[in-house]
């Protein structure tokens, strides 16, 4: 994420985000993102993780990990 990208998240409701290495990129302007294991709303000033190969966000380090855990079982 950059300045730019910072000021595109003022227009409210769910934007749709690119998740890179380290950074992301909105596609979709708005004010926060889902967790994909509980759905939770997590603000984009909020957001730290998220898995660039599954493309999804996390609420906290914990639904990350329980994720990565779930995608190395199967």
């Amino acid at each position: 994420m950059n300045a730019y990208d910072r000021n595109l998240g003022k227009l409210g409701g769910l934007a749709v985000l690119h998740y890179g290495d380290g950074e992301y990129a909105v596609l979709t302007p708005g004010d926060f993102v889902l967790c994909a294991t509980t759905g939770a709303r997590i603000s984009l000033e909020a957001l730290r993780y998220w898995s660039p190969e599954l493309q999804e966000a996390y609420s906290t380090p914990a639904e990350a990990l329980k994720r990565w855990q779930a995608t190395q079982a199967g």
